[in-house]
């Protein structure tokens, strides 16, 4: 496996206070049960009231720039159009995180008319889909391209795909990856999600001097896949299918300053074809520009915005990989008259259990959500739920002494 140094990208200087993105969970209930899913589904809705509170709490003790509404699937939310206004009404670009399931045209026009900013689908082959559930990554493809169109002829909302990557699934990212090159134009993130699950092969959990039994919880081992899988690995992977391609961006955990939890990579081509990527210059840049202009770091940007790829390459004297990727469109005047497309690729590894027990997690993690009136850890809310506190995890016979 390759090893990446951190210190030769942008470290995103997302926080808990600061940050591109917030969690909103407005709902517990789902229309699928996919294998790698962290929230037990239950048919429970939050009432507008207590999402408002919600939101409250975010604006009170959080700056952002997008809110992810998840769950659960929002779309299952009898008010998922209030929900989506509300947000926006409050100068934050509404996300819908959603597998997709229930939307419709008409669902669509409601929601863009409501303030949606941009979706993102989660689409994998191991959620038991109706109708496809015994197709491949690639053979998906054909789905994802469904929701792409879909939004694309409602014009100007941001389309962005997640994927839960398992150790038998990995052999599809190149061509997951391709495909998302291939429909730059109407794609503009790409997201693959480490599978991560509790490991009680290595390590005990307690709440206080109480060892817990991990079993109740929904993201408790259930599987035989690799529970270890590191975003190196992917990247290893990618470029053996381009080997131009690296990141410019990372978060590390919060234990370990040089792991990558979120490793970004901003890449900039014509439908079909990659011309290069951005360095860690240019998103340090984009990310400290759009801070001082608006006072909160960038999540998502409009299709208006990433069309407009040829304005990035004006950074290119401050950044070496932008100077490359000038080059290399311009060296073929043709491109002058066509438009050249931003992409990010965004690998992020959930929680990691040390040898020494400590889970590292997501250092300025966006996905950061609310439980009573409190700001959690949305991966690991289960434990809120249940126990009313993160539990520790210690080594196996780890007695204390």
């Amino acid at each position: 496996m390759i090893k990446l140094n951190h210190l030769d990208y942008y470290r995103l200087p997302w926080n808990f206070t600061d940050n591109s993105i917030s969690w909103l969970e407005p709902t517990a209930k789902c229309n699928l049960a996919c294998d790698g899913c962290y929230r037990k589904n239950e048919n429970s809705h939050k009432s507008l009231q207590a999402i408002k509170s919600d939101l409250d709490v975010f604006t009170s003790l959080r700056k952002c720039d997008g809110v992810s509404i998840a769950g659960g699937d929002p779309l299952t939310h009898p008010n998922v159009v209030d929900i989506v206004a509300d947000v926006k009404s409050r100068g934050l670009k509404p996300i819908l995180n959603t597998n997709g399931l229930a939307l419709t045209k008409e669902l669509l026009a409601e929601l863009k008319k409501a303030g949606v900013y941009g979706f993102t689908f989660h689409i994998d082959s191991k959620q038991g889909r109706p109708g496809w559930k015994d197709k491949n990554e690639v053979e998906l493809n054909e789905l994802r391209y469904h929701y792409a169109r879909m939004l694309a002829d409602a014009k100007n909302i941001s389309c962005s795909f997640n994927s839960t990557v398992y150790e038998d699934t990995m052999q599809y990212i190149p061509e997951m990856a391709k495909w998302a090159a291939d429909h730059i134009d109407i794609v503009q993130v790409m997201v693959f999600i480490l599978y991560r699950a509790v490991n009680n092969s290595t390590v005990d959990f307690y709440l206080g001097p109480q060892k817990i039994d991990m079993g109740d919880l929904v993201y408790n081992e259930e599987f035989t896949e690799r529970t270890d899988i590191k975003a190196e690995e992917i990247v290893e992977i990618l470029r053996g299918q381009d080997p131009d391609f690296d990141p410019c961006a990372y978060l590390n955990g919060s234990e370990k300053p040089d792991s990558f939890k979120w490793l970004l990579t901003g890449r900039l081509g014509t439908k079909g074809k990659i011309y290069g990527y951005m360095g860690p210059k240019s998103m340090e840049i984009i990310q400290a520009g759009h801070h001082m202009l608006f006072d909160r770091y960038l999540a998502y940007s409009e299709p208006n915005m990433t069309r407009k790829g040829k304005s990035m390459l004006f950074l290119s004297g401050f950044d070496k990989k932008l100077r490359k990727t000038f080059k290399k469109f311009f060296s073929n005047p043709v491109n002058l008259f066509k438009r050249l497309h931003y992409q990010s690729v965004m690998i992020i590894q959930p929680v990691d259990f040390l040898e020494d027990g400590r889970q590292n997690m997501c250092d300025g993690c966006p996905d950061i959500t609310v439980w009573n009136g409190k700001l959690v850890w949305s991966c690991r809310m289960e434990e809120q739920l249940k126990y009313g506190y993160n539990i520790k995890s210690y080594p196996k016979g780890f007695n204390g002494n």
